[in-house]
């Protein structure tokens, strides 16, 4: 067979295959996908809005400091010959008992120095009177009207008189002096009281204003506490000393256990900001801080500690009270209404430790979505567990 032959026998088999490949593709069915993105709504939690009237609980941290705080100082000096047992740091006391002797015996010496002093002077003014009526005897005896009123006192001694009686008032100041400094040789408990520091002991010379040890008052502890300045309008301040303020639970998360506090009441505040923080400070008195009387089984507080406070403010009316959890970024909450997520833009009053109060935006009863939601828009369609599960869009599948 010639080559050429053989060239187009090939080449018509080419064709051939070509033509009915393409016949092939060209007569195969298509399938084909319409609607087949299916959306399905989010899956939510939500709670409902409530309203009324709260009183809402203030968070503030503070420093426990004590209310009667005083350092003990000799008022005579001497050798101090006894010290009560419980004048130890850490000791009780109780208001007037004994804690420390200074040596009385210079002191009743002269005190009875100064007690014949003035026994001498009331002597003087025995023998002035009786020279008093010696000169007016005279005088009468003499009859002389020519005296002026002067003339006549020097005759009658006056000034005499008058020399001795100032003596006897400089000897019985003296006296009591003298008696004064004797008694401040005992010093003891000026109140209920704690022991922190002692700094003398039996044998050792104090000399007068030095410091001897320091005592705090055990009947109450205050609290100083720092909030914002917005915040002092919902606490309630005592008007007299028969009020009380507004409730205060003070905790100690770091010793205390969990749900385990002390109570006091605001008493007061400072005139002033404080320099660093620019915030308010109060003061909240904790009564029996030691917990030896009405609060015993009570934590006791300690001075110097950092504590954590609840304030009981006055209650607010007519608010939507909200878990402040559930408030989103600039004062907005995420709303599910008829299936569907709208962005409510609130105004919020107040916000406390837990909850946010809500004057407008929101109503009660409304159903707000509290889970996180990583991207969100405004008619989303979202849905919770109790709600049947809903699709958009078609899902059915055609082939041609």
């Amino acid at each position: 067979m010639s080559t050429k032959k053989i060239v187009i026998i090939c080449i018509g088999i080419m064709v051939g295959a070509a033509v009915i490949t393409s016949f092939i593709f060209l007569s195969e069915p298509t399938a084909q996908k319409e609607g087949a993105t299916r959306e399905m709504a989010m899956l939510v939690n939500v709670t409902e809005a409530e309203a009324g009237n709260f009183s809402p609980l203030l968070l503030a941290t503070g420093t426990v400091e004590p209310v009667e705080d005083v350092i003990l100082s000799a008022r005579v000096g001497g050798e101090v010959i006894r010290r009560a047992p419980a004048f130890v740091p850490g000791g009780f006391v109780h208001k007037g008992d004994l804690l420390l002797q200074i040596d009385p015996s210079d002191y009743r010496n002269n005190l009875e120095l100064r007690r014949s002093e003035l026994l001498q002077a009331q002597t003087n003014l025995d023998v002035e009177m009786g020279r008093q009526e010696v000169a007016q005897q005279d005088l009468e005896l003499v009859g002389d009207q020519s005296l002026t009123p002067e003339e006549q006192a020097l005759v009658l001694r006056q000034p005499q008189l008058n020399a001795v009686k100032a003596r006897i008032k400089a000897a019985r100041a003296a006296v009591d002096q003298a008696q004064l400094e004797l008694a401040r040789t005992t010093i003891k408990a000026p109140f209920d009281a704690h022991i922190l520091t002692q700094n003398v002991t039996t044998g050792s010379q104090v000399a007068p204003g030095e410091d001897l040890g320091r005592l705090v008052g055990t009947e109450k502890y205050r609290v100083i506490l720092s909030l914002l300045v917005s915040r002092l309008q919902y606490l309630r301040f005592p008007g007299s000393e028969n009020e009380k303020g507004s409730l205060v639970r003070i905790r100690n998360t770091a010793a205390w256990p969990a749900e385990t506090y002390r109570t006091g009441h605001v008493a007061s505040r400072v005139g002033a900001l404080d320099n660093q923080t620019r915030l308010a400070r109060i003061l909240v008195e904790v009564p029996d801080p030691l917990a030896q009387g009405s609060a015993a089984g009570k934590p006791e507080l300690i001075i110097g500690t950092f504590v954590e406070s609840l304030i009981e403010g006055n209650e607010i009316e007519d608010v939507v009270r909200l878990d402040r959890d559930y408030l989103r970024d600039n004062d907005k909450v995420w709303v599910m209404q008829d299936g569907k997520l709208f962005i409510r833009q609130v105004e919020v009053l107040l916000t406390d430790s837990q909850y946010a109060y809500i004057t407008k935006g929101l109503e009660k009863g409304e159903k707000v979505i509290t889970t996180n939601l990583s991207t969100v828009a405004e008619g989303a369609a979202v849905r919770t567990e109790a709600d049947p599960v809903t699709r958009t869009g078609s899902d059915s599948d055609s082939i041609e």
